[in-house]
């Protein structure tokens, strides 16, 4: 079973809501990520999207661009990603890790390429915010031989039809955008949510994770109440980036918003 499924199972039969936090790699510089990445799940995560930087992330807002500016300053690409993610399974063989991103790098390396390298360094799954399923026919199924997870997201704006069209294509979780916007906008509305979501379950069996607008413990605790799972990316980056020029200090930071966020969700 995909790590993610077992996970999920898991969080099922504990009655428990899934914590995910969002990272970008190589932020601020490659060497700081893995222990990143450990000081989340010592906070709790029960899966983590570690992002690709890319050069036009256009579903991220300001905090997450600068972040990918960041990281990209140290020319971070795909193939570190897959050396970060070996080296945190060295000394964490369980947490699922998720690769989220855009489709250009991906198809710059090659489909079978990438599939091989993420699924051999140890990634369970792959959310591409540009690549709808209407044109994974090419990836989704080099991605499943390799047990790799299609994960994709759902908007407010979603149709009914669509939205039955990406439950059918979805694996692993699926990502509900909670905002009209980019990430790090307004906090999220947990009774708009929970409408939102309720069409969904009728569709699918797949856990409904819920992102965009999740700031801190209480806005986690509220969508958590509805959501599957919550996923946090701005609230996070913001804290790297406020600690940019003290790299030491940032694990701690990571652990204490995070943290928040866990005892939230489990009271």
């Amino acid at each position: 079973m995909n790590r993610i499924d077992q996970r999920f199972a898991d969080l099922k039969a504990q009655g428990r809501r899934a914590l995910i936090p969002y990272i970008t790699a190589g932020d601020p510089a490659p060497a700081y990520t893995v222990g990143f990445m450990h000081a989340l799940v010592r906070a709790g995560a029960d899966v983590i999207e570690l992002g690709v930087p890319f050069s036009d992330p256009m579903a991220d807002g300001p905090v997450i661009q600068k972040a990918c500016e960041r990281a990209l300053r140290h020319d971070v690409r795909l193939e570190h990603l897959f050396e970060m993610v070996s080296e945190f399974r060295r000394d964490d063989p369980e947490t699922p890790v998720v690769l989220m991103g855009y489709l250009n790098p991906v198809e710059r390396l090659g489909f079978e390429t990438f599939a091989d390298r993420a699924s051999e360094s140890g990634v369970d799954g792959v959310l591409l915010v540009d690549m709808p399923p209407e044109e994974a026919d090419l990836l989704g199924p080099v991605l499943e031989s390799r047990g790799l997870a299609s994960i994709f997201l759902v908007a407010p704006t979603t149709s009914r039809a669509r939205a039955a069209t990406i439950c059918a294509h979805g694996e692993g979780y699926l990502y509900y955008v909670s905002l009209k916007g980019v990430t790090g906008g307004a906090a999220a509305d947990a009774d708009d949510i929970a409408a939102h979501l309720a069409p969904l379950r009728e569709m699918t069996d797949l856990p409904l994770c819920v992102g965009f607008g999740i700031r801190d413990g209480a806005s986690a605790a509220a969508v958590g109440r509805v959501a599957d799972g919550v996923i946090v990316g701005s609230a996070l980056v913001s804290r790297i980036a406020e600690n940019a020029d003290r790299p030491e200090a940032i694990p701690a930071a990571l652990e204490a918003v995070l943290g928040e966020m866990r005892q939230a969700l489990d009271a």
